[in-house]
């Protein structure tokens, strides 16, 4: 008996190899290749069938498109670039357990109010009574969404492909789906290509708006091929610390609105609470005159967010010192502590680091390098950072610092939440703005060089000297 033809396929990248390995070719990851049965391995030419003519139009169209989606709950909308587009396909991933099909499940009864909308949630991975009992406790039961539970596309396109098709689809999850006439099993690249490429070609043609769920590896990076993120219209991911009630609903794509837009959620009794200032939740356990804290003004998406950056440094009695970072990039905090004690003196090599940004966020802005900076000098010299002043700007690797993008809107958001102060870089009006920035209510310290901050927290300790100084600044 002639033995059926395999491929053997990496399930990191997708990449596809005539034999096992334990390392693949194209990404380098280890044990991720997979044995995979092919019908047919023989590359067929496009001679044998003649193609369709396709017809071209114009780039400006005579039709209007279609109005956004509107689910009145105004952090999802704001990620989505303002509402949902019909006919986009929307990859949703994150942690287990942070709430995505609860998120979900909630957008779905919001936009059933929408007049003359059909929404329906298929779920592969918990029965109709489950969903029914989430929904029950979300206060939902009443809500005009359709259930059902299925694995097949097959059977899925066959319920959705009809006139009446649905406004709103999600299919949680995309790993749990499959394609009868593939060997492979679920969740498997090539089972999870194609049966994402199969929703995704009846929502365009059908002009629904489609929801995957989409799981996440141990890295946080969506599972399956990478080009699943490429597949959809927008990549949603749903972050948050499990010590933390706050959830964050970032957008890392989005080919409807902008990209880096975050909406702000909190986890409660019933469900997820959108949270309209998230500044004021970050900032109001703050403690005041606490040495090795200091408040940034960061920009996230559109949004301006003033949030606790906080700095702890311990002497050790090791000789590799311990550097622990949560919410931040830790190798930024390596260039952070080399420029200070390289250009500034300070010493901080025999110390133990441990940073954290307060409220479960995550920064990814060089904005947030001056107020790190301020933290430690803070924390390792006993003086406190005051209280009532902001912090933001870019540190360079010769110390200098360095302007940063909409300082006018950052500076505008410390105002309004009662801050009178701030610490920012100068501006270079022959790069930046012509536009005369406007700092209302606010003192505003301009400095070029850390050595300049330095000199601005020690004279804030002679003015109010602290108790316990562990260090000095010479």
């Amino acid at each position: 008996m002639a033995r059926s033809n395999v491929i053997f396929v990496c399930q990191k990248c997708g990449a596809s190899q005539a034999k096992w390995s334990g390392q693949c070719d194209s990404c380098g990851e280890w044990n991720s290749i997979v044995e995979e049965a092919a019908k047919d391995t023989t590359p067929k030419g496009l001679t044998a069938k003649k193609g369709r003519k396709i017809e071209f139009v114009g780039l400006k169209g005579s039709e209007k498109p279609l109005p956004r989606m509107l689910s009145n709950i105004t952090e999802f909308d704001r990620v989505c670039g303002g509402g949902l587009v019909p006919g986009s396909a929307v990859l949703v991933g994150g942690d287990p357990g942070i709430g995505k099909s609860t998120v979900l499940l909630q957008v779905c009864a919001a936009l059933s109010n929408i007049k003359d909308s059909r929404c329906v949630y298929i779920s592969g991975e918990e029965a109709i009574d489950q969903v029914r009992m989430r929904a029950e406790r979300l206060g939902l039961a009443d809500a005009n969404v359709e259930l059902a539970s299925a694995t097949s596309v097959r059977d899925i396109v066959a319920s959705l492909d009809e006139h009446d098709a649905p406004t709103v689809v999600v299919a949680d999850s995309v790993q749990t789906l499959y394609v009868d006439n593939l060997d492979s099993a679920p969740g498997t690249v090539t089972q999870v290509r194609t049966s994402a490429q199969e929703l995704i070609r009846l929502a365009k043609r059908r002009g629904f708006a489609l929801f995957l769920v989409g799981h996440v590896t141990k890295e946080g990076n969506i599972a399956g091929p990478k080009v699943l993120e490429h597949m959809v219209d927008s990549v949603l991911y749903f972050e948050g610390e499990r010590g933390h009630q706050f959830r964050i609903l970032r957008a890392v794509k989005n080919r409807f609105g902008p990209a880096d837009e975050i909406g702000v959620f909190e986890m409660t009794d019933a469900g997820l609470a959108e949270v309209p200032n998230p500044s004021a939740i970050f900032l109001a356990d703050r403690e005041d005159g606490v040495s090795g804290a200091s408040v940034f003004a960061g920009i996230e998406g559109s949004r301006p967010m003033l949030v606790e950056i906080q700095a702890l440094t311990a002497p050790t009695a090791f000789g590799t010192p311990r550097r622990a970072v949560v919410g931040w990039d830790s190798n930024r905090l390596s260039m952070i502590l080399a420029v200070l004690e390289a250009r500034c003196g300070l010493s901080i090599g025999g110390h133990d680091v441990y940073l954290n940004v307060a409220g479960g966020l995550r920064i990814s802005e060089p904005a947030a390098d001056l107020a790190v900076a301020a933290a430690l000098v803070s924390s390792i010299t006993g003086v406190p950072v005051p209280a009532e002043v902001v912090v933001f700007g870019e540190v360079g690797l010769s110390g200098e610092v360095r302007p940063v993008s909409q300082s006018d809107v950052r500076l505008k958001e410390a105002s309004k939440l009662g801050f009178d102060g701030a610490v920012a870089p100068e501006i270079h009006r022959r790069f930046g703005s012509k536009k005369k920035e406007t700092t209302p209510n606010l003192k505003v310290v301009r400095i070029k060089h850390l050595e300049q901050l330095l000199d601005y927290i020690r004279i804030e300790g002679e003015k109010n000297p602290p108790k316990n100084v562990a260090a000095n600044l010479g």
